[in-house]
């Protein structure tokens, strides 16, 4: 078993804690507040107060956080940073939804303090993650990825290594990116129905038979029909993804469906549903 620290401890990040403790690892933790780090002590984690200290022993190093900002702190802050403070042949991971650009200098700085680096986002949410069937998107060098498939494994299920160090995020944004486009156009599509007075199970389930069906979208018109928007990926989450998607591309022309999403999603945050499940976008669609 592996000494693992895991900086960030939302959602996603608590979720991956707990999963390695549960696969024995020895396992430190940190967290911007400290309740999140409180309940997994509990478990057995040890906690610590800041990033430096968290490393100081760690074999893996593992960060979960919310954007470019968050993870620039966690590991480059002068006074706390993680970096600095990691041990020769250790290896940092950052399993965060980045910008390549990010990505490609924070793998600079781990070079020059000569630190292994895997960019490794995952695909899938909380169910996923308590369940041991996160999908990896990773870039770097292989034979990193070969040293850190045991500790991954004890939270996915898929391991895809796509290329370079910024390529494993350029996967996850085009990958959030096409779930946006899909969320959006079936949000229309269940407005589409309530309005026209059809019965919207049984339509949808019609289509759930046709080729035009997508595998995930028996959650996402479920989770609409039912109006059950516990967050499992919230807005706020996904429309940053598709900001840092359109800042990729360079431009919204260049990307008008992609542009269109995040309107979608940015007026869902302007009627409060902020930290609701992607699938409440439908609210604003489904007035009868």
């Amino acid at each position: 078993m592996s000494k693992i620290t895991v900086l960030g401890l939302g959602a996603m990040g608590s979720r991956m804690a707990a999963r390695l403790l549960a696969a024995g690892h020895s396992v430190t933790v940190w967290n911007r507040t400290s309740q999140a780090s409180q309940a997994l002590a509990a478990l057995g984690a040890t906690q610590a107060d800041s990033p430096a200290a968290a490393v100081a022993d760690a074999e893996f190093v593992i960060s979960m956080v919310r954007d470019d900002d968050a993870s620039r702190r966690i590991w480059l802050d002068e006074r706390s940073g993680a970096l600095s403070c990691m041990p020769a042949n250790s290896v940092a991971i950052e399993s965060s939804t980045l910008t390549p650009g990010w990505v490609k200098t924070l793998g600079a700085q781990m070079q020059l303090h000569d630190i292994a680096f895997l960019e490794a986002p995952v695909s899938g949410s909380r169910l996923q993650v308590d369940s041991g069937q996160l999908a990896y998107l990773l870039g770097g060098d292989p034979f990193v990825v070969e040293r850190c498939l045991p500790v991954l494994k004890s939270m996915g299920s898929a391991f895809h290594h796509v290329g370079e160090l910024g390529e494993g995020t350029v996967a996850k944004l085009a990958t959030n990116a096409l779930m946006a486009v899909q969320v959006t156009g079936l949000a229309e599509i269940v407005g589409f129905l309530k309005r026209s007075g059809t019965d919207a199970n049984r339509v949808l389930s019609a289509m759930a038979g046709t080729s035009v069906w997508p595998a995930v979208a028996g959650y996402l018109s479920g989770s609409m029909l039912s109006e059950n928007f516990a967050p499992q990926f919230p807005v706020n989450l996904i429309e940053k993804d598709l900001d840092y998607t359109l800042q990729e591309m360079g431009s919204p022309q260049l990307a008008p469906t992609i542009d269109a999403a995040r309107k979608a999603f940015l007026r869902a945050i302007d009627e409060g549903l902020s930290e609701s499940n992607m699938t409440s976008v439908v609210r604003l669609y489904d007035k009868i």
